[in-house]
């Protein structure tokens, strides 16, 4: 059963998925459309999940899923993976993207993580610069706490040692 995104309660679980490019305003509506059929048919075990998808910044694939109305299963989780692999597969494009992303210069960026000593050596990473934490749980963390400065993150310790 498909929810609007900003109809999905705040304790609701979150996947986010990270595209390895920006994505076309086409591609957006495409997988946007794709993913709300496959969702509108979510089940665990028979049972139909109240479940959402939200295409954040033409980069990010936020799948929830609301566990109070019934819970995703194991098969259920490893279904919403598949569609995000099936549809990279299907455009040449990569959900799974590792590196971190960060906004630098108004735009988003991504680096590999052996990279980011050296971009907090430039000063392309500072303190304050936003990241993006993709592993938030739920969608009170994806409002409060996807996109954090840097220093607020895992990513503070390249900076206590650069200032020390």
């Amino acid at each position: 059963m498909l929810i609007p995104f900003k109809n999905m309660p705040d304790y609701a679980r979150v996947w986010v998925y990270q595209a390895n490019k920006n994505l076309t305003d086409s591609e957006v509506n495409y997988i946007q459309q794709v993913l709300e059929n496959q969702i509108n048919n979510w089940a665990a075990h028979g049972a139909s999940l109240a479940g959402s998808v939200q295409i954040f910044h033409n980069r990010f694939v936020v799948v929830s899923v609301d566990e109070m109305q019934n819970q995703a299963s194991g098969c259920s989780i490893d279904a919403s993976t598949r569609w995000l692999k099936e549809l990279g597969a299907d455009m040449s494009l990569d959900f799974f993207d590792r590196s971190v992303a960060f906004i630098h210069n108004n735009e988003i960026q991504t680096a590999e993580m052996l990279k980011i000593k050296g971009l907090v050596a430039e000063d392309i990473l500072t303190p304050d610069t936003l990241i993006f934490n993709n592993l938030v749980p739920n969608i009170l963390e994806f409002k409060n706490a996807w996109n954090i400065k840097a220093s607020d993150s895992w990513m503070k310790r390249y900076f206590q040692s650069a200032t020390v």
